[in-house]
C-alpha cells in the first residue's frame, strides 16, 4: 500500500510564499520504487493542471506560468518532495495536490489548500 500525505498549505497576501510538503510512504515495501513526483493545481471551477515534476535524479520542470517563482525539490531519504512556492499572485489560489509515480501505479495526495489575497 502506497500513500502520499501533503502538508503546508495556507493564506497568505500577494508576494508572499508558501512552502508546500509531501511525503510518499509504502507499507510492505515488496520492491517497489519511487520515480517521478510533482504537483498539480485546481483551482474553483477549472480542471486540474500540472505546476512541474521532479525527476529521481533531481531534474525539475515547471508550467510557464510558474517558472522563476516556484521551485520543486526532493529528499530521496525522506521520500519527500516539496514545492516552494514565491512571489505568490491571487491566481495561483487553488488547491495543490502531490503526485508520486511508483513503479506499481501513481499516487495522489489529498490536496493541500493555497489561498492567495491581493
Amino acid at each position: 500500500q502506497v500513500q502520499l500525505v501533503d502538508s503546508g498549505g495556507g493564506s497568505v497576501q500577494a508576494g508572499g510564499s508558501l512552502r508546500l510538503s509531501c511525503v510518499a510512504s509504502v507499507r510492505g515495501n515488496f520492491g517497489i520504487s519511487l520515480n517521478d513526483m510533482g504537483w498539480y493545481r485546481q483551482a474553483p471551477g477549472k480542471q486540474r493542471d500540472l505546476v512541474g515534476t521532479i525527476t529521481s535524479g533531481g531534474t525539475a520542470n515547471y508550467v510557464d506560468s510558474v517558472k522563476g517563482r516556484f521551485t520543486i525539490s526532493r529528499d530521496n531519504a525522506k521520500n519527500t518532495v516539496y514545492l516552494q512556492m514565491n512571489s505568490l499572485k491571487p491566481e495561483d489560489t487553488a488547491v495543490y495536490y502531490c503526485y508520486a509515480d511508483f513503479s506499481i501505479s501513481r499516487t495522489w495526495g489529498r490536496g493541500t489548500q493555497v489561498t492567495v489575497s491581493s
